[in-house]
C-alpha cells in the first residue's frame, strides 16, 4: 500500500498531526465546558439570589404573605424591576417566579406568550424546597428548548412561599465551540500543508542519495565498478554513502585482483603443463637422445611439483573460504622448525651468498598452535625472503619471547616492497611482483593464507618494509604452557608387566 518513504512519512505525520488536534480539541472543549458551566452557574445563582432577595425584602415591607398576593398588589414594580435588571443582565439569561405548586406568576425574557399558564413539575419544587434546584432540560415542556436551570426558594417569615427560576441558553457556549473548533481545524489544515513541504523536501534529501545508490548496485550487479554516489552532508546518509562508495572501491579493487589472480593461473597452469606436455613429446619420438632422459624427466617432476603447489594453494583458499580448513592445535619448538626450514634453503642462500643470522631467546620455545599450519606459514615467508634478497645481503630469523607471545620475524635485505603494496599483500588475489624483483612464480596466494591461518589462531602478522633497502614479515604466537609442553612429550604408559 505505502510503497514509496514520502508516502510512509506523509501519512505517519499527518496521523500524528491529525491525532494531536483531535485530542487537543477534546481538551479544549472540555475545559471551555467545564469553565462556561461554573460560570454560567455562578451567573444564575447570583442573579437568582438577587430577585429573591429583593422579592422577600419587598413582601416584608409590603406585608404580603404569598408571592401570588405579591405580584397581584406589587406588579408595576416587579415589571419595573425586571425591565432594570435586563440592561445589566446578559441576553440569554431568563428569569420566571412561581408559587409553591409550581404555577407561573411572573417571567422575564420569554418570548412564549402562553408561558405564564405553564406549571413547573412537583419533583423539581421539592428539589427547590430542599437545597435548590440547579439542572439541565425543559423541565418537562415548560420551555422549548433546553436549558440550564437554576431555582432558588423565596421565604417569608422562614416559610417557603414560591421560588425564582433563572435560566440560560448554551447558545454563548456552542458559538464559542464553534468558534473554536474552526480555528482548531483551520490550524490543523495549514499545519499539515507546511507538514506535507517540510517532508518533501526532507524525504528528498534522504530518498535523493539512496535513489543513487540503487542505481549503482544495479551498475555493480552489472560488473560495473566505476560508478559513485555524491557525498553531501555529514549525517547518517551521508556517512552510508561513503561506506557505500568505500565498498564500490573494494569491489573494484577485488574484481581487479580476481582478474589479475585469474591471469596469472592461467599463465602458471598453461606454462608448466605447456613444458611437460613438450618435453614428453620430445621423449617419445626421439628428439631427445637416451642419454640426456634423466635431466629432463627431473625437469618434468619440477613442473609437476609446481604445479601441485598451485593447486594445493587453490584449494588451501577454497577450505578458508568454505571455512573447512580445520586446525590441531598442540605444542611444538618453533626454534627448531626454524632451523629446519633454514637448512631446506641452504643451497639458495649459498648461491646468493647470504649473511644468515639466527636468533632466539631460547635454544628451545614452544607455542601452541597448528604445526603443519605454521609450517606452511614459516616456509612461504622465508622462502619469498630468499626468493627476494639481494645476493650478499642480509637474512635473518629472529624468535623472542614477550610475556605469553612468542614473536616470530624473517628479516631480509633486498628491493622490500613499496609504500602503496604494503597494505594489500596480505589481501586474496593480490600479486605485488613488479615490486619484488624479476620473479614471477607467485600467484599471490601465499600471503592471503598466511594471514587467515594465522587469524584463526586469533593473533597477528604485518610486515615493516623499506623500499629499495629491507623487508621485515612478524608474526605472533601463543606461547605453550608447562601442561602442555609435558602432555605433548609424555611417553604412552605401557602394558603388560615386567
Amino acid at each position: 500500500m505505502f510503497k514509496s518513504i514520502f508516502t510512509k512519512y506523509m501519512t505517519t505525520f499527518m496521523l500524528i498531526i491529525i491525532a494531536s488536534f483531535i485530542m487537543l480539541a477534546s481538551v479544549i472543549s472540555t475545559m471551555m465546558v467545564n469553565y462556561y458551566s461554573d460560570a454560567s452557574r455562578d451567573r444564575l445563582t447570583s442573579t437568582a439570589e438577587a430577585v429573591r432577595t429583593l422579592v422577600q425584602k419587598r413582601m416584608d415591607y409590603t406585608g404580603t404573605d404569598t408571592m401570588r398576593d405579591y405580584l397581584t398588589v406589587n406588579s408595576n414594580e416587579v415589571g419595573a424591576y425586571f425591565t432594570v435588571m435586563t440592561r445589566y443582565m446578559d441576553e440569554d439569561v431568563s428569569l420566571f417566579l412561581t408559587d409553591n405548586d409550581g404555577n407561573i406568576l411572573a417571567f422575564m425574557g420569554f418570548a412564549d406568550p402562553e408561558f405564564g399558564s405553564k406549571k413547573v413539575p412537583a419533583d423539581v419544587m421539592t428539589a427547590v424546597g430542599g437545597s435548590g434546584y440547579t439542572g439541565e432540560g425543559d423541565l418537562d415542556g415548560v420551555l422549548t428548548v433546553r436549558r440550564s436551570i437554576l431555582g432558588v426558594p423565596v421565604y417569608k417569615n422562614g416559610i417557603q412561599v414560591g421560588a425564582v427560576f433563572a435560566c440560560t441558553t448554551s447558545s454563548s457556549l456552542n458559538q464559542l465551540m464553534e468558534t473554536t473548533i474552526k480555528t482548531i481545524i483551520m490550524t490543523c489544515l495549514w499545519v499539515l500543508l507546511a507538514t506535507l513541504i517540510a517532508v518533501y523536501f526532507i524525504t528528498e534529501r534522504i530518498v535523493s542519495p539512496i535513489k543513487e545508490m540503487g542505481k549503482a548496485a544495479k551498475s555493480f550487479a552489472a560488473g560495473k565498478f566505476d560508478v559513485r554516489v555524491p557525498v553531501t552532508g555529514h549525517d547518517e546518509i551521508s556517512e552510508l554513502a561513503v561506506a557505500f562508495n568505500n565498498m564500490a572501491s573494494s569491489l573494484a579493487d577485488l574484481e581487479n585482483m580476481r582478474s589479475t589472480f585469474l591471469s596469472n593461473v592461467s599463465h602458471d597452469l598453461r606454462t608448466p603443463m605447456t613444458t611437460i606436455s613438450g618435453f614428453i613429446d620430445a621423449l617419445l619420438d626421439g628428439t631427445i637422445p637416451p642419454e640426456k632422459h634423466e635431466y629432463y624427466l627431473r625437469m618434468i617432476g619440477d613442473e609437476v611439483r609446481r604445479l601441485s603447489r598451485l593447486v594445493a594453494a587453490l584449494l588451501d583458499v577454497s577450505r578458508i573460504q568454505a571455512g573447512d580448513r580445520k586446525f590441531t592445535m598442540k605444542a611444538f619448538d618453533i626454534c627448531e622448525m626454524a632451523r629446519v626450514i633454514l637448512l631446506s634453503f641452504e643451497q639458495k642462500i649459498d648461491r646468493k651468498k647470504l649473511d644468515v643470522e639466527f636468533e632466539t631467546d631460547n635454544e628451545n620455545m614452544y607455542v601452541w598452535a597448528d604445526r603443519d599450519a605454521i609450517y606452511q606459514i614459516l616456509y612461504n615467508i622465508c622462502d619469498n625472503a630468499v626468493k627476494f634478497s639481494r645476493d650478499g645481503g642480509k637474512y635473518r630469523i629472529r624468535i623472542i619471547e614477550r610475556e605469553k607471545k612468542v614473536f616470530v620475524s624473517v628479516y631480509n635485505e633486498g628491493e622490500g616492497i613499496k609504500a602503496e603494496d604494503v597494505p594489500h599483500v596480505f589481501e586474496r588475489f593480490y600479486k605485488g611482483d613488479k615490486s619484488r624483483g624479476l620473479d614471477k612464480t607467485g600467484t599471490g596466494l601465499g600471503l592471503y593464507i598466511a594471514k587467515s591461518i594465522i587469524d584463526a589462531h586469533n593473533e597477528e602478522i604485518w610486515v615493516k618494509s623499506k623500499y629499495g633497502e629491507y623487508c621485515e614479515f612478524v608474526f605472533t604466537l601463543k606461547k605453550a604452557s608447562d601442561g602442555q609442553v609435558k602432555k605433548a612429550f609424555a611417553k604412552p604408559a605401557e602394558n603388560g608387566a615386567d
